[in-house]
């Protein structure tokens, strides 16, 4: 068995719904400037995926009950992550022992508050490898799932072969994300990869969102209503 079907077949086994490989070299400078060298320099990339439980994800609302809100926060969030990293390890060890390198990222971890992004965009990872396309919403929009996938990216140097091309939005003149974002983040502008993500996306209102939300009763601090709301994954 080869490396790259080895790794397929060990992510699923571990629990992943979502399975892609990616080359990297296109977005090289867009991954520089938010990673740096030690993120940039690796030219694959593995994104793994688990789908979110519908019947969670469809409480949502924008008057969240305590109950939705800390089943959110518990099995879409915080057990979703922790399930991600696990593999995400597991596969990295893998390619490390076929002698190549690997570099784990963490499923959803901020590093830089002044920008408020991660050290590596998952969801570009996934866009790459062939899983879905880029939305309105700034979200990986899946054809079966929509948004409602969480993600971890195995960052590698290993010859693998990728598994699909940039998948081209499907977006059409649907607004729905847009409308329902309770402090109008989103421009409603279709992603182009030339384009800074502020463009598309107020992060800093998000933020402060979310903030205001944790300064009241961080136990029921959530949103993703532009997650919920997307025709794409919503039964």
């Amino acid at each position: 068995m080869n490396l790259d079907s080895h790794l397929h077949e060990s992510a699923m086994a571990l629990g992943a719904d979502y399975f892609g490989i990616a080359d990297l070299t296109p977005a090289h400078d867009a991954i520089h400037e938010q990673g740096g060298t030690p993120i940039s320099v690796y030219p694959r990339s593995i994104s793994i995926g688990i789908s979110l439980l519908h019947p969670i994800v469809d409480q949502l609302s924008r008057t969240v009950t305590r109950p939705a809100a800390v089943s959110y926060l518990s099995h879409c969030y915080d057990i979703i992550n922790s399930r991600l990293d696990q593999i995400v390890s597991r596969l990295a060890g893998i390619v490390q022992r076929s002698g190549c390198r690997a570099f784990p990222v963490a499923a959803s971890k901020r590093v830089d508050d002044q920008r408020l992004c991660a050290v590596f965009p998952h969801k570009l990872s996934a866009h790459l490898s062939g899983l879905g396309w880029i939305g309105k919403n700034c979200l990986l929009i899946t054809p079966d799932m929509g948004p409602r996938v969480r993600w971890a990216t195995l960052l590698t140097d290993a010859p693998l072969v990728p598994t699909g091309q940039a998948m081209a939005e499907r977006c059409g003149d649907c607004r729905e994300c847009v409308a329902i974002c309770p402090v109008r983040a989103f421009t409603g502008r279709s992603f182009r990869a030339q384009d800074p993500r502020s463009v598309r996306f107020d992060a800093g209102r998000c933020d402060r969102y979310f903030n205001m939300m944790r300064a009241k009763d961080p136990d029921t601090a959530v949103c993703g209503l532009c997650l919920r709301i997307c025709p794409f994954g919503r039964g």
